[in-house]
């Protein structure tokens, strides 16, 4: 790959994904408000299903590729992998677990991974469409489900979501350590910078992490806890 086609954090390619992400927020949620209750939410909420998969399979389907095989990076176990596919079933469903999972793991996990993305693909390379691809449309279903539609968090939801999410992490440990690789950051930091830095050496990192993330998420879902939605 040449130097000029290597993304640059902050870079060019990068500020303009942002920007499209913090557009695209403000229109969502506006949406999501307009939509709730009405004849026409069930077909957009899945037209929006449609739309994740349509973008996300194919390109998860190149990773197995021989171009663009890479057993690091190839397999769908990072956290995103799954992420999309609760946002689909979300959308497709209403089911208010899936909307957690889609909220929690999206406003936090995801958006740290655009906010560092630890990738070296710039547009218009498929590695660079796909990861943009997915953590724009997980972060904005999650804004759509929870903030739009007001598919609100519990707590029953919330602890839900720690053990779904520890769950993962238990079995991309063990993979990582028979496979040699890193999938979640598990096993070692991430080659380009990230928030992982400040949080110390293996495994302190990701014992602080899980703690941090757990606390945050609680903070998430405490103001949605008892709220009423109002009727549309």
């Amino acid at each position: 790959m040449l130097a000029a086609d290597r993304f640059e954090t902050y870079g060019p390619s990068h500020l303009t994904v942002l920007a499209i992400f913090v557009v695209g927020v403000v229109l969502i949620v506006l949406a999501g408000h307009r939509l709730r209750g009405t004849a026409a939410e069930q077909a957009v909420r899945r037209t929006f299903a449609v739309a994740i998969l349509a973008i996300t399979v194919p390109l998860q389907i190149l990773q197995f590729t021989p171009d663009e095989w890479n057993l690091q990076t190839s397999l769908p176990f990072q956290l995103c992998d799954l992420a999309w596919m609760f946002a689909v079933y979300a959308l497709w469903t209403r089911n208010r677990l899936a909307a957690t999972v889609t909220y929690l793991w999206g406003i936090t996990l995801t958006t740290q991974g655009m906010l560092t993305p630890d990738l070296a693909s710039d547009f218009p390379e498929p590695r660079f469409l796909m990861f943009w691809g997915m953590h724009l449309l997980i972060v904005w279903a999650s804004f759509f489900l929870v903030l739009g539609l007001r598919i609100l968090p519990t707590w029953h939801t919330y602890r839900q979501t720690v053990a779904i999410t520890l769950a993962w992490a238990v079995s991309a440990y063990v993979f990582n350590v028979i496979a040699g690789t890193n999938y979640g950051y598990l096993n070692r930091l991430p080659k380009n910078a990230s928030l992982l830095d400040y949080l110390g050496p293996w495994p302190l990192f990701v014992v602080l992490e899980i703690a941090i993330v757990a606390t945050v998420w609680a903070l998430l879902t405490w103001p949605w806890v008892g709220r009423r939605v109002p009727s549309t």
